[in-house]
């Protein structure tokens, strides 16, 4: 409690830089959990907008721990002001009516809305993680394992320090150096490299 009084709230610090990545992570591992686990997700045609979920994660989680404003995350994740304003604005009553089966699917302009709703669930009841393989069947494992590696890592990153962080991943059955080779450098953040990853594989 704040000064010793009863009756006030307790206000949590927000965490480090260095823990950002690790709660992204978990993050974006309860947005799945919300559209339904694996055997649901797996009905979906398209997946190619999941990464832009992961980058929803980071930005809730730089706005809800770190408490920057919309220009600092656009400027450090690399991407436009309006869209870190959307993801924000995002309605999490129609993820809500998604998941008591009132609306058929959800989509990338949904993405906000479940990161926001999966980090308050990660926030009050310390997500579940769900296991590297089980994603790997999704074919959005790649998304996962990029975050991990680059946990920790010193932004912007040039082409070689990028390549030694994914040495030896496979990405949608390709080497990653040959996709770092097309890459435009320096990435600016994990979100740049999830971003530009998913271009290059389409």
């Amino acid at each position: 409690m704040i000064g010793g009084e009863e009756g006030m709230e307790v206000i949590s610090s927000p965490i480090i830089t260095s823990d950002v990545d690790h709660l992204a992570e978990r993050v974006f591992q309860e947005s799945i959990k919300i559209l339904g686990g694996l055997r649901k997700i797996t009905y979906y045609r398209n997946l190619t907008w999941l990464p832009s979920l992961a980058e929803a994660a980071y930005i809730v989680v730089l706005k809800g721990e770190l408490l920057k404003t919309n220009r600092e995350i656009a400027e450090e994740l690399g991407i436009t002001e309006q869209t870190v304003k959307n993801v924000l604005q995002a309605d999490e009553k129609e993820v809500e009516r998604y998941i008591a089966g009132e609306v058929e699917k959800v989509d990338e302009h949904k993405a906000g809305g479940i990161a926001k709703l999966a980090y308050k669930r990660v926030k009050r009841e310390r997500g579940i993680f769900i296991r590297e393989d089980e994603l790997d069947v999704l074919g959005i494992a790649w998304a996962l394992i990029v975050l991990t590696r680059l946990r920790g890592a010193d932004f912007p990153l040039d082409r070689e320090g990028l390549k030694m962080r994914l040495k030896n991943v496979q990405i949608k059955g390709v080497p990653s150096e040959q996709i770092i080779e097309k890459m435009k450098f320096p990435v600016k953040s994990p979100a740049d490299v999830l971003r530009q990853i998913k271009e290059l594989t389409k």
